[in-house]
């Protein structure tokens, strides 16, 4: 132990208060308080709470050992109590147990070796209900603590959600804003893939109707436009008109924020005039 114990023994006969005082002297990690009622005994309660275990005697004046640790159990529950009385009556013992919800009955005259024992058995159930009352209290406080970090985990994952949604809502509006143009818009990246084409640019360039993101511009794209765009690699930038088909358009290209490695964005714009049939 690394705190002596409290122990209040109560009895209204002062020689047995001095004869339990003497039993337990020599046992440094007890701290052994008397009273010789048990309004005296509450009072000392009310002035040390930290008191583990209450020993009372069944029979005293005014208050007798079962209506003192009743009003012990109601101020104090997490004391160890026992009753210690020369009245044996099984309704007497029944009494305290239901009533001040004793831990133990002993009879009148103890034995001293047992008397030791029990309040040693009785030091270490108070002990280990304390150790007990502890770990739940840090467990409640843990607990208390996880439900906040999950509630604050689920503030943060609604927040992204919401901006994702948010992000999503724009890009989705970028993208109909970019097909309501009347003007093709391709990306190109570095290798030389599509990553980005507008209703427009299909109509312009597509020759089925339809050109798939990833795909090479080889494939697609016609030759004037691809020497256009080497153009644009070898200077930066370009503007230049074409044929698309039937249709006349101006391609105007260059690196993406001047970035030669985020690719290259070309514009074609179509004119009003079209080819003419050969």
């Amino acid at each position: 132990m690394t705190a002596t114990v409290k122990i209040l023994f109560v009895d209204d006969e002062p020689n047995v208060l001095k004869a339990l005082r003497r039993l337990f002297l020599d046992y440094d990690q007890y701290e052994v308080l008397c009273a010789t009622s048990g309004g005296e005994g509450l009072e000392l309660l009310a002035q040390q709470p930290d008191i583990r275990v209450v020993v009372s005697d069944y029979r005293m004046p005014q208050m007798n050992g079962v209506e003192f640790l009743r009003e012990v159990n109601s101020r104090l529950p997490q004391t160890v109590r026992i009753v210690l009385s020369g009245f044996a009556d099984a309704a007497a013992v029944v009494e305290a147990i239901n009533v001040g919800h004793i831990y133990k009955f002993i009879p009148k005259p103890w034995n001293d070796d047992e008397l030791r024992i029990d309040i040693a058995n009785a030091v270490e159930t108070a002990l280990l209900e304390e150790s007990n009352r502890q770990l739940r209290r840090e467990l409640e406080a843990r607990n208390n603590d996880l439900l906040t970090m999950n509630r604050e985990l689920e503030k943060l994952v609604q927040q992204r959600t919401e901006s994702l949604q948010l992000r999503s809502q724009v890009l989705q509006l970028a993208q109909d804003i970019l097909d309501s143009l009347p003007i093709g818009v391709l990306g190109i990246d570095r290798d030389e893939q599509i990553v980005h084409i507008n209703s427009c640019a299909i109509r312009l360039l597509a020759r089925d109707g339809r050109i798939l993101l990833g795909e090479k511009v080889e494939d697609h794209l016609p030759t004037g436009l691809l020497a256009f765009i080497e153009q644009v690699k070898l200077t930066g930038s370009a503007t230049e008109e074409f044929g698309c088909g039937q249709q006349l358009v101006t391609a105007t290209g260059s690196f993406l924020d001047g970035d030669r490695r985020r690719g290259l964005i070309i514009t074609l714009t179509p004119r009003r005039e079209r080819i003419a049939n050969p």
